[in-house]
């Protein structure tokens, strides 16, 4: 049987994240991981892959984002000029890749909307990844000025959801 010697399932939920999030704090673009037969390859951008197995292909995480072949593969959207950088305005920036939902069900209100305050514990939105919803909280305390996300769009590891007025 195929799997890594120690007997333990190398696709445990606990361990791929903090994968996830050592690549995020060591900002790093790329992790391919092997132990005898078995082999965990992620990738930030482009295609995802985690592949598993004595030759097993790899297999797309998520659905590959296919890039002009023009464009470098670690290059992220800049986001656009802003005329004045206003320093009452803090930006909640997705803490993983996945998808981003501002409800906790489709017949549910959003969590929050454009002019609502909000505390520092107060969940703004669900960040889905790998079947796994996240409820993201505000980390901060003022008032929604934007919501920079549609629900059920994908999200990238730091990309800006909400704007926030704190002051």
């Amino acid at each position: 049987m195929g799997g890594p010697s120690s007997g333990q399932d190398i696709f445990d939920v606990r361990k791929i994240r903090r994968l996830i999030e050592l690549m995020n704090e060591h900002d790093l673009q790329e992790m391919d991981l092997r132990q005898g037969d078995t082999r965990i390859q992620l990738r930030r951008g482009g295609e995802n892959f985690i592949a598993a197995g004595p030759g097993a292909p790899p297999q797309p995480a998520q659905a590959p984002v296919h890039l002009p072949a023009s464009a470098p593969v670690s290059a992220a959207p800049s986001p656009p000029a802003a005329p004045a950088v206003d320093p009452n305005v803090t930006v909640i920036k997705s803490p993983m890749v996945g998808t981003f939902y501002s409800a906790p069900d489709p017949d549910s209100a959003p969590y929050v909307k454009v002019g609502d305050p909000i505390g520092k514990e107060t969940t703004v939105c669900i960040v889905e990844a790998m079947k796994v919803f996240n409820e993201i909280q505000a980390e901060v305390a003022g008032t929604i000025t934007a919501v920079l996300v549609e629900n059920g769009e994908p999200v990238e590891f730091g990309q800006p959801l909400f704007r926030v007025k704190t002051g």
